[in-house]
């Protein structure tokens, strides 16, 4: 189970036994109407290029360095089939924060509030197009205080394939969500990011426990293709 995995060098095999004793860890499969969340995929978490992350925190404090832009391409390679077949793709993202909605999370890390409105456009590579769903939100969650669910039941929607960041946080959260109100969830690994590595494949292995099926892109994409048009 570990070999392969992006969790294998940081949870221990013990950790790995008790999971697999207590039967965790199912595949959830895939449906046959699938949607595209692709969360967070902005400047301020890429940078305006790829940098080390300790030079792109320069640029941006909630920049996840290089890490953005491995997965960006993944993300690209989902979304070019998402766009053949002609299947949703939706933006959830952060909308500029001011002074009277920056909220807890200011207090979490000062100076939210004054990252330049170019932080907050979409880079060009995974940007989105006419038709596309473009879901503003103010909290980790995809789902709370946007209409994310009822775009999805308009849609007929059954599965969910999640991207973008933060891995411990956003699709985290969104993820948990998305399994709470019943839809599929695939998590490709690739596609994910974090500004920590710790936190990016924990927060994997404890999603591919419960929530989710995390697998490669290019197994996602495997899968997706077996989905009549």
């Amino acid at each position: 189970m570990t070999v392969g995995q992006p969790w294998s060098h940081i949870v221990p095999e013990s950790d790995i036994a008790v999971y697999d004793a207590a039967g965790w860890g199912h595949s959830t499969g895939i449906g046959s109407r699938p949607a595209l969340l692709v969360i967070d995929v902005q400047f301020r978490t890429t940078g305006t290029r790829p940098m080390p992350i300790l030079e792109a925190l320069e640029e941006y404090p909630t920049s996840c360095g290089d890490g953005a832009w491995n997965a960006v391409g993944h993300i690209r390679s989902i979304m070019d089939l998402f766009r053949a077949r002609s299947w949703p793709v939706l933006y959830p993202h952060v909308a500029p924060k001011t002074a009277i909605d920056g909220g807890r999370f200011e207090a979490k890390l000062p100076g939210i509030t004054t990252i330049p409105a170019k932080g907050y456009e979409f880079p060009d590579i995974v940007a989105p197009l006419p038709g596309d769903i473009l879901l503003p939100k103010r909290h980790p969650s995809a789902f709370f205080g946007t209409a994310l669910a009822s775009y999805l039941i308009d849609l007929g929607v059954d599965t969910l394939v999640v991207t973008g960041c933060t891995t411990s946080g956003c699709i985290r959260a969104s993820v948990v969500d998305a399994f709470s109100y019943n839809f599929r969830v695939q998590v490709p690994h690739d596609a994910v990011y974090d500004r920590g590595a710790a936190t990016h494949a924990v927060n994997l292995f404890d999603m591919a426990q419960k929530y989710a099926d995390v697998r490669s892109s290019a197994e996602i994409i495997s899968l997706l293709n077996t989905v009549p048009a």
